[in-house]
This record gives C-alpha cells, structure tokens and sequence, in this order.
C-alpha cells in the first residue's frame, strides 16, 4: 500500500464545501472562537446542552496550558488549524452514492474490500463527516445500534449519549481534550445489548484528506452486560507541507462480565500531530482488550487508559511503534486498578529508525482497595541504526501490599549475527532485515484479523524500504 503523497497546491479544493469563508479561500476557520464554536454546534444541530457543553470547553481551553508531557508541539500552531471540513456530500448507506473521487480515496485503502469480507458493519469518515455507514441486518435484529456520533445525539439514542459523553475524559483532562469538547465532529456511537455477542468486527475508518485541518472524531462504545464486541479503527491522511492535527476522543464502557477489544491500525501522514485520548472502564468481571498499530505521524502522544473499577474486571494493551526520520512518537497505556482481583498486561513493541524517536511511557495506579491485583509490563525496543533513539519510561503506583507487580524492559539493535545467519541462506540483506523487523513485531499482527495483519505487515515493509533505501 503504497503511501500518498500530495502537496497544498494539487488539492482539489472543489471536494470541500469550506465553512465560516469564501468557497474560493483555502484559509478556513482559522484559530477558535466562540463564534466558530457556535458555528459548528449549528452545523450539526445540537440540542442546547450539547451546545453549552461546547462552549463551556472551549472556555477550559482557554484556561489551559499545553501538556508537560511527552515531545515538543510548538510546531503546532492552533490559529493554523481548520477546525470542520465538511466534504460536499451527504452520508449514505449505499456504497454505489458515495462521490467517486472520495470512493476512489477509500477504495484504494481497501474500503469497502473490508465490508465485503464479512465485517458486522462499517463506517467511513472522511475529514470532519462520515459519508458512508452500513450495518449487516442480522446484527441490528440482534438489537446492536451502530451509527455515527450526529445521528445518536439528535435522534432517539440522545439522552444515551448526554449520560455518558465525556464523562470518562472530562475536559478537564488536558488542554486538547477541551479543544476536542469545543470542536467534535463526527465519529461512532456503538451499544451493545445485554447477553449480545457480536460475532464478527464493526469498524470505523477515519480519512483526514484537507490540508491544514483538525480531525475530532469522538466514539462512544457501551458495552452492556455479557456482551462481546470486537472494534476495529482504521486511521489515514496524505502528506502535505503543512500541519495536521488528530485530537480524537475513544470513550469505552465495558459492562459486568462483558467483554470488548478494540483494534487501531493508525497510518497518519508524517505533518499530522496526533494527540488522541482513549479510555475505557470495566464493571465487575469486564474485559477491554486494546490492540495498537502506530505507523504515522510528526508526534504522536498516545496512551489508551483502561480503569478497572469492578472486581476480577481485567485489561491488556498489545501495541507496536514504529519511528522513522522526523518522527517522534510517544505511545504507552494506563491501568487503574480498583476492584479486587483486577488484573492486567502491558505488551508493546518499538521500533526506530533513521533518526526517529520511540519513547514508551507507562502507568499502573494500584488503588488500596484493589487487593489481590495483578499487574504485569513488558516493554521491548529495537532501534534498526546508531542513530534512532528509544526511551521507556514506565511509573507505579502501588498503595496495597496486597498485590503482584511486575515489569521488564529490553532496549537493544537489530542483530548483526540473525542478518548474516539469513543473508548465509540466500536471503538479500535488505530482506532480511524487514523479515526481522516483521518477526519483532508479531505479537501484534497475530491479534489482528488476518487482512488487518497482512496491512500492518505491509506498512512495516514499506517502512523498512524507506529505511534502507
């Protein structure tokens, strides 16, 4: 899958229908005011507490300063920021009705090839808008609601929507989670009934094709008792010369006794900061599974949280980075551990290359009353160079001695001795590498369905290309 590559002045600007300007203007919405704020709630036709909630996070916003945490965004200036594209076009449900040039944007990350192999349902959003949502009939007779974030909140799902939207990342909770309270546009809104197990993927992918622009999709998945879910995200944008901003927001509730994973393969453009906030919660006996793919992006801060408030609830984060030149990419995961006999498992791998940058930043908060938890962190980083960089740096809280803690680490460099064991069979030095990088990395591709893998193993390869190339 080869990675596009596109500059400012080859974009078709006439796929946008530009708000708060000129049409002929590529400049739009530029900074954030209450003024746009209010724009973008009449947009999307909020009812008046969405519209107040908006407003009052763009007042923390305001009020906040950026993060002290992780790489430099100085880069990032927000007055640059397009805030809501909306491309011209409506949703649909009919894959033949979606515009061609956006089709054919789709079709060539392999949307709607997904669907066709036998997904549950899938969304797909392009800029600030889904433009295409479908869900199989057998899975809505089952009682499952799949839909976009717009629909949910003005329809008959709103008041689902009202009791849980940003309540587990409030906007307090740093300065892009308000900028994501104020500007939100689009994204999923999944519920799950009780005893419901859905037995294969719904998925969402996320297109942010206009230069210059911010992405704030938000998705809210409510999984209720005994239900079993699988989610896949797929996230993507072209190269352009100037700066991208991806300040999502995954908000998961994982009911007693159920169980979700959630599956990201993220594949942003190396302009695009991606400071995405994810968190999921457990009742008793619930399970949240993560699974992360990190290829793209200038920085990244990424640290999907999983808060284990009911007893035997459980959590495990499988991830992989993959840093190249120009990248600094900060990604880990957060347990919270409250309920007796929580448990959980930090699984990531690393990878630096041609100067990047790969940093692993941990946190596991043991709570008094979580006696009898388990926690366990492993982290491994391999750098491909003598000059990519990998740093960990993992933090512990534990306020019971009532608990098992564990955490191991491994930093180290391809290894001369395997390349010339495979370069001794036959096998170019080149290949070799990649069939290391690939054998590294396959505690990953092994959790994901196998067309998801067989992408994940083909952006490793082009990485490796661009690294030895």
């Amino acid at each position: 899958m080869e990675k596009e590559r596109t500059e400012v002045n080859d974009v078709d600007r006439s796929m946008y229908d530009f708000r708060y300007s000129d049409k002929d203007s590529y400049k739009v919405n530029e900074g954030l005011t209450e003024d746009i704020v209010l724009t973008i709630s009449k947009e999307k036709h909020d009812p008046e507490w969405m519209k107040d909630f908006r407003l009052k996070s763009l007042e923390v916003y305001n009020k906040l300063k950026l993060p002290d945490w992780g790489p430099d965004i100085s880069g990032l200036n927000m007055d640059d920021i397009v805030t809501y594209v909306r491309p011209n076009t409506k949703m649909s449900a009919s894959w033949e009705e979606v515009p061609k040039d956006i089709k054919d944007t789709f079709e060539r990350l392999g949307i709607p090839q997904a669907e066709r192999s036998s997904l549950a349902g899938v969304g797909a959003q392009y800029d600030s808008e889904l433009v295409y949502h479908n869900v199989k009939k057998e899975v809505s007779e089952q009682g499952v609601i799949y839909t976009d974030m717009e629909s949910a909140l003005t329809g008959e799902y709103e008041q689902m929507v009202k009791d849980h939207f940003m309540k587990l990342v409030p906007p307090s909770d740093h300065k892009f989670a308000a900028l994501h309270g104020a500007v939100w546009s689009g994204g999923s809104f999944v519920y799950v009934p009780p005893g419901v197990k859905v037995e294969i993927p719904l998925q969402s992918y996320f297109r942010l094709n206009a230069p210059g622009a911010g992405q704030f999709e938000h998705t809210l998945i409510i999984v209720s008792e005994g239900a079993d879910l699988h989610f896949i995200e797929g996230c993507s944008a072209p190269k352009y010369n100037v700066a991208n901003l991806h300040a999502g927001c995954v908000e998961l509730y994982v009911g007693k006794n159920a169980r979700l994973r959630y599956s990201t393969i993220e594949n942003w453009s190396k302009n695009m900061y991606n400071l995405n906030t994810k968190r999921a919660i457990c009742e008793e006996g619930g399970s949240i599974e993560w699974i992360s793919g990190s290829f793209g992006s200038h920085v990244s801060y990424l640290y999907p949280s999983s808060i284990l408030k009911g007893d035997d609830s459980h959590a495990e984060f499988t991830g992989i980075t993959f840093a190249g030149k120009g990248q600094n990419l900060d990604t880990g995961a957060k347990m919270v551990h409250v309920g007796k006999r929580s448990s959980s498992y930090i699984n990531t791998k690393s990878i630096s290359k041609a100067g990047g940058i790969s940093t692993y930043r941990s946190s596991v908060t043991v709570l008094p009353s979580a006696e009898d938890s388990k926690a366990s962190v492993s982290c491994a980083s391999l750098m491909l160079d003598d000059i990519s960089r990998s740093d960990t740096v993992p933090a512990m809280d534990i306020r019971t001695d009532k608990a098992d803690i564990g955490h191991e680490a491994k930093i180290g460099r391809i290894s001369d001795d395997a390349i010339f064991y495979l370069m001794s069979r036959g096998i170019p030095e080149d290949d070799a590498k990649a069939m290391i990088v690939s054998g590294f990395a396959d505690p990953v591709s092994k959790e994901l369905p196998l067309e998801y893998a067989v992408e994940m193993n083909n952006l490793i390869q082009l990485e490796m290309k661009g690294a030895i190339g």
